[in-house]
């Protein structure tokens, strides 16, 4: 690939960009007030966007889609001026075909048990190729039937998730639709790569990476040497032969380009350059980037400012510089996400007797709630405290010991290291069990766990966030738009 002699930002065509986020809301269903007003400061000459993104999961999956989202609202409403408008865009991934990333979700009702809907996503399919099915409806809202919650709660959300599944479309499209509902009036706009409209914008930079597609994949190994050599653990790595670049076959399978020479293949049969062109031409959907160059074909198509992401995302995006570069563009902010535990009034309760953070919890629950039972029982033995005085004494004892004979000062110092560790675990093993004792009789760790490790899992990872919307209505929604961009902690629902 030749380089490009400039980088940064291009001029682009944004009245053609608003456009098509026009015909995509339009077929979508959700060309509503919100959507036209931030496509007019979109179009105009000197916008900016903070962009963020996410996997389309069951019933928008893990809270942290939602909170990527309300995050890239914020930023863009805290950076929005009149001369130079900044809209916030939430990038549906649904040419992602890792099915049992998106198909499953978990939400906790009242009663404090864990509902879990698994849909059967199949594998391989980009889910915006993948057609919505009335099963799937009736699947979620079965799960709403059995879920204890207040019912003028209830009804608010089934009708969210009504109205985004009996508009039909793929899985992505309802994925879009329950963001779009939760998030526009923030002045967020969802946009879906595969819409015909959005594709044909993106194609330019696609056809740029065939004419050189090892060079992306040599700038993400150059970066990941660079990181190794520098005692960290690179994130993205490229194969010998395989480039940046999924297509989808005649199957609906997406699968990656391989290149050998002048031949591309995937493992089903070999093209030429010209025969991928020529299906870029035809349907630029079909031909879709692979991570390490999704973000630079979304920051090729919108004026970004500011991409919000993950830890993860950060991690992968630090290899990417060399990539942007590649395509005549500047790497833009990489914002952390917000990041926010909701405590319930129960559990919130629970954790201020227990004096204890949510994250000291979810790193430890036996031994958070050991160690504040046997604070309440005065039992000494198993504080820190008493560990280090133990530490101290022996340590003085041997070092009495080692002045006596100066040979023994290494087995000294081990025979404290051993001692003092095995004090250590005995002390855990010991708080772990008086907190196992306590579950048996009030239930406390396990509706610790419930909470905020559903499924092993830190809560804003697995939880869904609508389930505290069916539990405490809008409530929930209002305070996680009143926040400041990239907020971090812990938030009392009341």
């Amino acid at each position: 690939m030749k380089q490009a002699q400039t980088e940064g930002r291009p001029e682009m065509d944004r009245a053609a960009l608003a456009e098509a986020l026009r015909a995509y809301h339009r077929s979508l269903g959700t060309l509503d007030a919100n959507v036209e007003e931030g496509l007019t400061r979109l179009a105009h000459p000197a916008s900016r966007v903070i962009v963020t993104g996410q996997q389309a999961g069951a019933l928008t999956g893990p809270a942290y889609s939602v909170h990527k989202g309300a995050d890239a609202a914020l930023l863009a409403r805290r950076l929005n001026t009149e001369d130079a408008p900044v809209v916030a865009v939430y990038w549906v991934a649904s040419q992602d075909h890792d099915a049992a990333e998106v198909a499953s979700t978990s939400l906790l009702d009242f009663s404090e048990q864990l509902h879990r809907l698994t849909l059967d996503v199949p594998e391989g399919v980009p889910v915006g190729r993948v057609p919505w099915r009335e099963e799937w409806t009736a699947q979620a809202l079965a799960l709403l039937d059995a879920f204890d919650a207040p019912a003028e709660h209830m009804a608010a959300v089934r009708a969210r998730i009504e109205r985004a599944m009996e508009a039909g479309g793929s899985y992505a499209d309802v994925f879009a639709r329950l963001i779009h509902g939760l998030l526009s009036p923030a002045g967020l706009i969802v946009l879906d790569p595969l819409h015909p409209a959005l594709a044909r914008l993106m194609a330019p930079t696609l056809a740029r990476e065939l004419d050189d597609p090892l060079a992306s994949s040599a700038a993400i190994e150059d970066a990941a040497a660079r990181l190794a050599a520098q005692g960290f653990t690179p994130q993205l790595r490229r194969p010998a032969g395989a480039t940046n670049l999924f297509l989808e076959e005649d199957d609906g399978q997406r699968r990656l380009l391989r290149l050998d020479g002048q031949t591309f293949s995937t493992e089903r049969r070999e093209y030429t350059r010209d025969e991928l062109l020529t299906l870029l031409s035809a349907d630029p959907s079909r031909l879709t980037p692979a991570a390490g160059l999704r973000p630079v074909v979304q920051d090729a198509l919108l004026p970004t400012l500011a991409f919000v992401v993950g830890p993860g995302e950060i991690a992968y995006g630090a290899q990417l510089r060399g990539v942007y570069k590649l395509h005549g563009l500047g790497q833009p902010l990489l914002w952390p996400r917000l990041s926010v535990t909701w405590l319930e009034p129960n559990v919130a309760r629970l954790l201020r007797r227990l004096d204890a953070t949510a994250a000291q919890v979810q790193a430890d629950p036996e031994g958070v709630l050991g160690r504040a039972l046997a604070r309440e029982r005065g039992a000494e033995a198993v504080t820190s405290e008493r560990l280090a005085q133990i530490d101290a004494q022996l340590r003085a004892v041997m070092d009495d010991i080692a002045a006596l004979d100066p040979t023994l000062v290494g087995a000294a110092d081990r025979t404290r290291t051993r001692v003092t560790a095995r004090v250590g675990r005995l002390q855990t093993q010991a708080v772990r069990a008086l907190a196992r004792q306590e579950n048996d009789r009030s239930g406390q760790l396990s509706r610790l766990k419930a909470h905020l490790l559903p499924n092993g899992t830190p809560q804003e990872r697995e939880m869904n966030f609508l389930t505290y919307l069916l539990k405490h209505g809008e409530t929930p929604l209002e305070l996680l738009l009143a926040l400041e961009p990239g907020w971090q902690g812990e938030i009392e629902i009341p």
